[in-house]
């Protein structure tokens, strides 16, 4: 490949089919000799992080389209992007893919719920922000290292897991667009596993004489937490008209695993319900557990200070509990808290259509509460 001074005349007496020459003058530049034409062009490494990514070649124009002077005016352009460690001969959505926009395309791809984009999208404003407009090619190891010491040590080791959680999915999603990403730098760090949440077992007596206590709506929404073991979101946005009294079904809209969720009331759930409903009436809000001074309509904590009452969460884990010491299957109990069964066969599984199969299960679940409950001074 010679290097010479180019100039119109010199680019004129080139011959077809000569190769290619290099500009003195201008860092990159070339003219391409082909068989029948003659094209500007212009050549560079792409470098980022003192690493070499890729050598590349953008064609600028013909020689008999554009002068000289032009072509070294769109090389110098060229050079600049090439040296700033873009490459202007790929899709500009594929070469350099930022975190943000990595962020854009797997909330897109991915089939989440509404509230785990809200906690990537929380994750990236609060914890990533430094990250968030740079490539994600020029994200280190080291920087992810350091950023993963720094939240463990402000924010404790649950928040910084979940953020490097965060980062490492968003990255493996860059890394599908940008063939420039060699590595996830999160690999570079040991996220320990969640601890089980430890939940101490349940004195039936004592919840109900606490319960008692509460405000009724408050009361009602524990019971209901406590006889159906639904989660926190599910049971928190049911809606009035997701009740059907006549047949004895509470329906949850907003489950983890997608769609909605038909729950058999037992006897006594269907009769706390009825009341509540009733009471509730001229209230005239939608919502089943409501609650007039909240932004959303409905109660978005049911836990009190100062009360000792199990979390949301917490009547899951005893849920589960009862129903295996009420005798329900293990396949009948993970259906009734909205849990799809293992294996392929799993998904064959369609809850809706086992709502009388399942009813009788969840009756037993009610009979062992109250039958508990009845050891207790508590009023019945």
């Amino acid at each position: 490949m010679a290097v010479i001074n180019l100039t119109e005349a010199r680019i004129r007496g080139l011959e077809f089919g000569s190769g290619t020459w290099r500009d003195e003058q201008v860092k990159g530049l070339m003219v391409v000799c082909h068989k029948t034409t003659k094209t500007y062009a212009v050549q560079g490494d792409v470098r980022r992080n003192g690493r070499h990514i890729r050598t590349v070649r953008a064609k600028i124009d013909r020689c008999d389209r554009i002068g000289l002077r032009e072509a070294r005016s769109q090389a110098k352009a060229l050079m600049s992007k090439i040296q700033s460690g873009i490459d202007p001969t790929a899709n500009p959505d594929e070469s350099g893919i930022t975190l943000r926009k990595a962020m854009d395309v797997h909330l897109i791809d991915k089939p989440l719920r509404s509230r785990t984009k809200e906690g990537y999208e929380y994750h990236l404003e609060k914890y990533l922000k430094r990250f968030a407009n740079r490539a994600v090619v020029d994200i280190s190891r080291q920087e992810v290292r350091e950023l993963y010491d720094k939240l463990r040590s402000k924010s404790g080791q649950t928040t910084a897991g979940s953020v490097m959680r965060t980062l490492r999915a968003v990255i493996n999603t860059a890394m599908r667009l940008d063939e420039t990403i060699a590595a996830n730098p999160v690999a570079a760090i040991r996220i320990p596993t969640n601890n089980r949440r430890k939940v101490s077992a349940l004195d039936i007596p004592k919840f109900f004489l606490e319960v008692e206590t509460l405000n009724p709506i408050r009361r009602d929404l524990y019971m209901t937490m406590l006889l159906t073991g639904a989660r926190r979101s599910s049971i928190l946005q049911i809606r009035r008209n997701d009740v059907d009294l006549q047949n004895s079904i509470l329906t949850f809209c907003h489950m983890k695993t997608g769609g909605p969720m038909i729950f058999p009331m037992g006897k006594k759930l269907s009769s706390i319900l009825e009341n509540r409903l009733a009471a509730d009436e001229k209230i005239g809000s939608p919502w089943l557990w409501p609650s007039p001074g909240a932004s959303s309509g409905h109660i978005v904590e049911p836990r009190e200070k100062g009360r000792k009452l199990p979390s949301p969460h917490e009547c899951r884990h005893h849920a589960r509990t009862m129903f295996i010491a009420s005798g329900v299957p293990y396949a009948e109990s993970a259906l009734l808290l909205g849990q799809q069964l293992p294996g392929a066969s799993g998904g064959y599984v369609h809850p809706e259509h086992l709502v009388e199969h399942l009813r009788p299960h969840a009756q037993a679940l009610e009979e062992y509460v109250f039958h508990r409950r009845s050891k207790s001074d508590c009023p019945a």
